[in-house]
């Protein structure tokens, strides 16, 4: 499969990203930096409510819980009434994380036609010295002939919180790292496995679910930060020889999947890696219909 048939498959929406029936979007902008502000005005990342002058009902927490996007964009709408293309207050703005600021980006992108993807990965800008759980977006820019990571959550309260020394319409490589990219600097000895995770979760352990749900990602079903499924290892429990073969066959799939596509999609057929109807939320501690 070419690198174009790579790029047209990332096109076109399925389940998740889909929308349908489609809301009213209001102009939806072609360019990043508009549209980073559009998905700004509608989301609220659950852990930066405060910083907003929010505080959450445990109700409006379970809103993090959304998966679909035509869902989110339902629930949206019910908290306030206007065209979606209107910045809602802090308040009126569905609650997420920053998978739902990227996979909202990439959806958006895709109704349009320009080729988009969320990611999954470890973010080095949160905390110093830490390779942090985190999403992003990423784009087809055919002006650099290259895909264009964004970070949508970053807003001015939050740029300004954290000061990051780059351009969040276009992350470079080693300060989001994907997670198969994570997974081989971990696997070559070029970084410590220890560093990377959330909330007192780290290890290899933890870079591998993130190695599946990134898989997941790439073949168009993105799903919850904590979602597990399938090959994904136990919390704190040594990986075994084979695990680690498996893992190491993902990540060198899912490094190369613009080179071919068709690779990605096959190896996505192996029941330890796809997405089942229900999959175990592990923030409720139960299982759920995707």
């Amino acid at each position: 499969m070419t690198l174009q048939s790579t790029r047209d498959f990332y096109k076109s929406s399925a389940a998740i990203t889909a929308l349908d029936p489609l809301p009213p979007l209001g102009a939806v902008p072609r360019d990043t930096a508009s549209l980073t502000r559009y998905v700004q005005g509608l989301v609220l990342h659950e852990y930066w409510a405060t910083e907003y002058g929010v505080e959450l009902s445990e109700a409006r927490k379970s809103e993090s819980h959304t998966r679909r996007v035509g869902q989110l964009l339902s629930r949206i709408l019910t908290l306030d009434g206007q065209p979606l293309s209107a910045t809602r207050p802090p308040h009126k703005r569905l609650v997420g994380t920053c998978r739902h600021f990227s996979v909202l980006f990439a959806a958006l992108l895709r109704q349009q036609g320009i080729p988009a993807r969320a990611r999954c990965g470890f973010a080095t800008y949160f905390v110093p010295g830490q390779f942090v759980d985190h999403w992003v977006g990423e784009y087809w820019d055919d002006t650099r002939s290259r895909w264009v990571r964004v970070d949508a959550q970053l807003d001015d309260l939050q740029q300004g919180s954290l000061k990051p020394d780059f351009n969040p319409l276009d992350v470079p490589p080693d300060r989001f790292v994907v997670a198969g990219d994570a997974w081989e600097l971990c696997r070559s000895g070029q970084a410590d496995p220890s560093q990377f995770g959330i909330h007192g979760m780290y290890g290899l352990w933890f870079i591998a679910g993130n190695v599946v749900r990134d898989f997941a990602a790439l073949s168009k079903v993105e799903m919850l930060p904590w979602d597990v499924w399938g090959a994904m290892p136990t919390p704190d429990v040594p990986l075994s020889g084979e695990q680690v073969e498996l893992f190491d066959q993902i990540a060198t799939v899912a490094r190369a999947a613009d080179v071919s596509v068709s690779k990605l999609r096959k190896l996505y057929k192996d029941s330890r890696l796809y997405v089942p109807t229900s999959v175990f939320n592990a923030v409720r501690g139960c299982s759920e219909v995707v």
